[in-house]
């Protein structure tokens, strides 16, 4: 009888391990803006919408949050209402615009009927839950566009996510020794990213190849190494800093794509290699927060 007492008094005592929390992450440059070499270029609000939709819905794992990039502001409520209709559950979409040199809005193209569709912008949209948004500027060079991470916060689940569209690296947007503005603002988005006592989930198109991948340029690796020492990214193999090709372009195939999460916390990882619409391809992760 003492002994069951005691085993009692043992098992009261033990801390309880609290339940972890289930998010699964898309992000995606959907190429829609000003490039006419990609599906989306010129793409209205409801087409656009629903193949964000469908890839965040019937992609290789459920979205419960969606970072893009070269989004169009004017399709922002036509994607909250799309993903509303499509998954049966309450979603809260923010974007941010980028900026041109002067300060205005960088215009997304005009759809196939020439209606204008917004500028071209970074979105972050959360289902379930509701959400803040804020927008945090980034270092960019003075004579192109302005940049910035968009991050939210969701209480309720104590998650901080921040998606971002970095400088180029092009003659045009960053192409100075030693990746200054990538640099800069990766570190930027470090801060932006931090906990402040939530869990942090960060990532989009970073622009830069990962450190020991040897692909891009040595300066673009060095400015993204800072982002693992802290955090996971989805698609890295053990101690590694690497992961599959996000991006096909005229340097050939590369990843530019990320999502970084706690360490820990990443349950499953995939880059759907059959989308053809952008000059990326969607980059999910399964997480245990």
């Amino acid at each position: 009888m003492m002994r069951e007492a005691f085993m009692a008094v043992v098992l009261a005592a033990a801390p309880v391990t609290p339940a972890r929390t289930p998010l699964s992450v898309m992000t995606w440059n959907v190429c829609a803006g000003t490039n006419p070499a990609c599906s989306l270029y010129r793409a209205g609000a409801q087409e656009l919408a629903w193949n964000i939709g469908h890839h965040a819905a019937r992609g290789p794992i459920r979205a419960d949050l969606i970072f893009l990039q070269e989004f169009c502001s004017g399709a922002t409520g036509t994607l909250e209402l799309s993903l509303e209709a499509r998954t049966g559950r309450p979603w809260t979409v923010g974007s941010w615009s980028l900026l041109a040199a002067d300060g205005t809005p960088y215009p997304c193209h005009p759809d196939r009927l020439g209606r204008p569709r917004g500028a071209q912008s970074i979105a972050v949209a959360v289902a379930g839950h509701a959400a803040t948004f804020r927008t945090l500027p980034l270092a960019a060079p003075p004579w192109y566009v302005r940049r910035a991470a968009l991050c939210a916060t969701i209480r309720a689940i104590r998650v901080r996510a921040c998606n971002t569209h970095l400088s180029a690296g092009t003659g045009y947007d960053d192409r100075q020794p030693g990746a200054p503005y990538r640099t800069r603002q990766i570190g930027q988005l470090l801060d932006a990213a931090s906990g402040r006592g939530d869990r942090v989930v960060f990532g989009g198109d970073l622009n830069v190849a990962p450190p020991d991948s040897g692909t891009g340029s040595a300066a673009g690796r060095r400015a993204v190494a800072p982002a693992y020492r802290d955090h996971r990214e989805c698609d890295q193999r053990g101690r590694e800093r690497d992961g599959r090709w996000t991006h096909t372009g005229s340097g050939g195939r590369k990843k530019l794509d990320y999502l970084f999460a706690p360490p820990g916390t990443v349950r499953r990882c995939h880059v759907d290699h059959r989308v053809t619409l952008s000059d990326h391809q969607p980059l999910y992760a399964e997480l245990a927060l």
